[in-house]
């Protein structure tokens, strides 16, 4: 559906992107992550076609003959708070220059975004939820073959990202291409199949959110430290059974990946006992997105 060879962006001397290639096929829910300013809304931007490339092909459709509907959810929506919401999607609709069965499609949309009660009433009085989804109902009302949301469940309590994220189950059932661009990991984790990570200007990894998180190691034994001095994290990254380890300051989580889920949790039982190191929990898991997206970008947990 879309495929990104070679691209380049650059606003004066600072450098966003630097030669990325990217590949979302049809059907996919890609989760695009990277840190703030990395050059994610640049590259959502360069693909609607709103800002130039520098160089590089940027190329649409399985024919590649660029002939795609694409929806376009921004972080922050514009909206007219004097309108109502219909009135809205029916401006929407003469800016798209649809004219077939345009009635029809609001309240298609409205439907399937939970707004068909919310719409009678003015945009002002909506909470930030209602204008998410509001926003994503404009956004889908041209039935886009590729719809790309910036951020669309920021600053909503976790009832309004359990419904967007509804929402765009939804839409990838009706066939809908998902570029999702967030930093809740979690909500990726949740629907997304694909990810890619950029760093750089370009994607540091990019495949199948299975498979990456299996790379990361099959398994991990995480401790929650009660007392983490230098003496107890020292010995936690050094553990010399574990395949790699992670400490994590602000939470007081050491986690360690392990090649063997019962010889690595004795041996970690053995690590805290032996050297009198006080912890709350100690338990096995899987590898998170979050946990992994840490290691590829670099940082700890907030």
């Amino acid at each position: 559906m879309l495929e990104i060879k070679n691209l380049h962006k650059s606003y004066k001397n600072f450098k966003v992107l630097d030669g990325l290639n990217m590949r979302i096929n049809k059907g996919d829910i890609y989760g695009f992550l990277g840190k703030n300013g990395c050059g994610k809304t640049t590259t959502m931007n360069i693909i609607c076609n709103m800002i130039p490339k520098d160089d590089g092909e940027i190329i649409l459709g399985e024919d590649g003959t660029n002939k795609v509907k694409i929806g376009y959810l921004p972080e922050t929506p514009s909206l007219y708070g004097y309108m109502n919401g219909y009135e809205y999607l029916g401006y929407i609709a003469y800016c798209a220059k649809l004219e077939d069965n345009v009635e029809k499609r609001i309240a298609a949309v409205l439907s399937l975004t939970g707004m068909t009660e919310g719409a009678k009433r003015r945009i002002k009085g909506y909470s930030r939820g209602m204008n998410q989804r509001l926003g994503i109902a404009a956004a889908i009302l041209n039935k886009p073959q590729l719809l790309i949301l910036d951020e669309p469940t920021s600053a909503l309590d976790p009832e309004g990202r359990a419904e967007v994220m509804n929402i765009i189950r939804n839409l990838s059932d009706t066939g809908t291409t998902i570029l999702l661009c967030t930093h809740i990991l979690s909500d990726v984790e949740r629907v997304a199949n694909r990810i890619g990570v950029l760093t750089n200007g370009k994607l540091a990894v990019e495949g199948k959110i299975d498979e990456i998180l299996a790379s990361y190691g099959t398994d991990c034994v995480e401790v929650q430290l009660t007392d983490p001095d230098e003496r107890a994290v020292e010995l936690i990254r050094n553990a010399p059974f574990a395949v790699k380890s992670d400490f994590y300051e602000k939470t007081g989580l050491a986690v360690l990946t392990v090649k063997d889920p019962v010889s690595g949790m004795f041996e970690t039982m053995k690590l805290l006992s032996d050297n009198s190191i006080p912890s709350s929990e100690v338990k096995l898991s899987r590898p998170t997105l979050e946990q992994v997206y840490m290691s590829i970008v670099g940082g700890s947990w907030k």
